[in-house]
């Protein structure tokens, strides 16, 4: 994207996926701004005269750049609390008449949104409209397009259709004594002229498609060539719930789409998603860990799937894509699980807290130091940039927990607070060292604060999962006594009224995170089995005691059992 300053300069913007926006100028990185998620599309919004940059992102928002102050970040414009589809294209235009321009936002998921905004107020942004076309919106823009006087809004889908959003009122042909609609002469015959194309191009494709299958079952030297389609699939990491969003969109129907995977994943309900899943046996022992099929309702052809992994379990998910089409073919679309999968890039981290270093010495080069780090941890670049050290920092999604990788030439060091995350990359370097032949040297230096502070990140998250699941049981233990009618549950304490009350909403809750106690627990049992790990001891036959005492969690016993020697001190 390009765009003139006041000092009329021609100053052109590009959005990064490591989360920064660049300013070019004569083929010159000038400015670098960071933001806090990869920017999709850039829209200049020129308003009375006033010029601001807007962007989108990968999880939904729009921020604001201020390119003029303070060459950096501004605000954000619009955000949900909820992860939203990507938006794929924005445009600023007057649909209403208001003091300040309509932002009109494409989403990746079908949407279509106007809102109504005021730069010098975030609070002042309000959706005014939205509708689903259950496509990729990939462009749109506004003007007066089909009818004189009236607004539209022209949009183009990744299937190829073409169509338009009007600002004319329905009621407009709308007879107010009989209710029904009428149309002048003019839309008559443009309506019937519309009819007959249709018809006949429906008559033509039917004529085409039954040639087609005559020629499939012929025997004489005819082929039936698989038709190539294009695939539209991401699979982009949602912080709001610690989980993965995998989208897989198709020109075409789609019939069924079967996932697999070689390590252990969990599968999490989404709204959109109207697919019936079934899920077949896995066979670990065979490197199947999930065998989920989804089949498709009639005329599907784009499906939302959310995905959650386990740290230290990496290797490959594949989906399979099986369209309506004939011949019947299969298209498989391979997504790569890291180590470290459930962090993020950011831009810098808290360097007061108790980190844990790991360093690593040898004869390897910077581009395999770098592939490495690429194989390990997600969003990092593909190519190395060829400085004297590279600094990258990232967030765990599930804890919070910070990392530093800082690696050249010969040498490598990764900080973490969390002594699980130098665990694993330690055994992903080494393995990937031991592959490329090459001797390296590694030294850990464990900060025994570092599973205190831990361990006050998890003791929230145990508490009100712990709970929440008492509040399940208790509802569970109501509805088998039969606790239904009105005045039963008058009868009832106040505690159990406000129960059954949020029954719907904590079910739901529950519902949205399978297996997030089982998965704190082995975050927690990594935790011990690791720390202790490092100062050369098993403490595999210890599990049963440290699970006993998280089903009857309390902070004070979990730290103890970490940390003995804090029995005879109050530094607890």
């Amino acid at each position: 994207m390009s765009c003139i300053l006041q000092s009329h300069r021609l100053v052109a913007l590009i959005a990064c996926e490591g989360r920064m926006i660049r300013a070019l100028e004569h083929a010159r990185v000038t400015l670098s701004m960071e933001v806090e998620s990869s920017p999709t599309v850039l829209h200049v919004y020129d308003d009375n005269d006033i010029r601001s940059v807007l962007f989108g992102t990968i999880d939904g928002r729009i921020g604001l750049l201020d390119i003029e102050k303070t060459q950096s970040f501004s605000k954000w414009i619009i955000q949900d609390n909820q992860y939203t589809s990507a938006i794929s294209c924005m445009d600023s235009y007057k649909m209403v008449q208001i003091e300040h321009k309509n932002v009109i936002v494409g989403r990746q998921d079908g949407n279509i949104e106007v809102y109504a905004i005021d730069l010098s107020d975030k609070e002042a942004s309000v959706l005014l409209y939205t509708t689903n076309c259950n496509e990729s919106v990939t462009s749109l823009c506004c003007g007066i397009i089909g009818e004189a006087n009236y607004d539209e809004i022209l949009v183009a889908t990744y299937t190829g259709r073409i169509f338009g959003l009007t600002t004319q009122s329905v009621e407009r042909n709308l007879n107010t004594d009989s209710k029904n609609y009428y149309f002048t002469t003019e839309s008559v015959q443009r309506i019937s002229k519309l009819k007959n194309e249709i018809e006949e191009l429906q008559i033509k494709v039917t004529k085409e498609r039954e040639k087609y299958q005559a020629s499939t079952h012929s025997y004489m030297e005819e082929m039936s060539a698989i038709p190539l389609l294009s695939i539209k699939d991401s699979m982009v990491q949602s912080k709001q719930d610690a989980s993965y969003v995998l989208t897989l969109e198709v020109p075409t129907a789609i019939d069924n789409v079967l996932l697999q995977s070689n390590v252990p994943v969990d599968l999490l309900d989404v709204e959109k998603n109207s697919a019936v899943v079934s899920f077949s046996e896995a066979e670990p022992h065979n490197g199947n860990f999930l065998l989920a099929t989804y089949r498709c309702q009639i005329n599907t052809n784009r499906l939302e799937l959310k995905i959650r992994t386990i740290e230290g379990q990496y290797g490959t998910l594949q989906a399979y894509v099986t369209p309506i089409i004939q011949p019947k073919c299969c298209q498989v679309r391979l997504f790569e699980i890291k180590p470290l999968s459930m962090h993020f890039r950011v831009h810098s981290i808290e360097k007061k807290r108790p980190f844990n270093l790991l360093t690593i010495k040898g004869p390897f080069s910077l581009a395999e130091i770098h592939s490495w780090v690429f194989q390990c941890v997600p969003e990092v670049p593909e190519k190395p940039q060829f400085i004297d050290a590279t600094v990258l920092f990232f967030e765990s999604t599930f804890l919070g927990t910070h990392l530093e990788c800082n690696f050249q030439k010969g040498e490598a060091k990764f900080a973490s607070d969390n002594i699980s995350t130098i665990s694993i990359i330690r055994e992903f370097l080494t393995k990937e060292a031991t592959k490329k032949k090459i001797k390296i040297d590694i030294n850990v230096v464990i900060n025994d604060d570092s599973i205190n502070h831990i361990l006050k990140l998890i003791d929230p998250k145990l508490q009100s999962h712990a709970k929440l699941s008492k509040e399940i049981s208790l509802l569970d233990a109501l509805h088998e006594l039969g606790v239904n009618d009105t005045e039963t549950i008058k009868a009832l304490s106040t505690e159990y009224q406000n129960l059954l009350e949020k029954d719907k909403e904590l079910r739901a809750e529950f519902s949205n995170q399978p297996a997030y106690l089982d998965r704190l627990y082995g975050i927690t049992t990594d935790l011990y089995i690791d720390y202790y790990k490092f100062k050369g001891t098993s403490v595999k036959s210890k599990i049963p005691k440290l699970l006993t005492i998280l089903d009857n969690y309390n902070y004070k016993n979990l730290l103890l059992f970490f940390r003995p020697e804090f029995e005879t001190s109050d530094s607890i």
